[in-house]
């Protein structure tokens, strides 16, 4: 069984849950989730919540609700992401406050999740899938390791990038 709980200097990643609703709708109804298929109304937020959640009852994993230690506020996600019809499993990541942003917390997730994946999950790659305008994230996929790979596939939505990260031994 893979550990269900993270923690990092000053983050715990753990399962999202009904504690993260408010913030997760808050986000996706805001013009910061215009990258990741936002902004959605309160019904259409509350339902992309409820898929976050019930990735980790269908595949064993899923995304985390990032939670600040020292506020305990969920900020954001990070983690594994792999729906029926992604043509690869991904590290995503979405940071819902923006107060939280240019403090390396997204980094910080993401590399604490993609070590997760795998070494728990026995992932040998990863893809992060980023709309083309969202220089954050591109930077931030940049910074993890991952480099462009335009031969790969990518998923039936909107047009994005795909940035492969580096194999688990490159790690090592």
């Amino acid at each position: 069984m893979t550990s269900l709980l993270l923690t990092t200097e000053r983050l715990i990643l753990r399962k999202p849950d009904a504690r993260d609703t408010e913030a997760a709708i808050a986000f996706m109804t805001s013009e910061r989730a215009r990258h990741v298929g936002g902004p959605l109304d309160e019904r259409q937020a509350w339902r992309a919540h409820a898929k976050m959640v019930g990735h980790w009852v269908l595949r064993g994993f899923g995304l985390f609700s990032v939670v600040d230690k020292a506020t305990d506020r969920t900020v954001g996600i990070s983690g594994a992401y792999y729906p029926i019809d992604w043509p690869e499993k991904e590290l995503g990541w979405h940071i819902w406050d923006p107060a939280c942003e240019g403090k390396g917390i997204a980094y910080e997730a993401a590399l604490a999740a993609r070590r997760w994946a795998y070494e728990d999950l026995g992932w040998t790659t990863a893809v992060s899938y980023i709309a083309p305008e969202n220089d954050r994230s591109i930077a931030l996929a940049k910074r993890l390791g991952a480099t462009l790979d335009e031969d790969a596939d990518r998923p039936g939505h909107s047009p994005c990038l795909v940035y492969r990260h580096p194999a688990p031994e490159a790690l090592s």
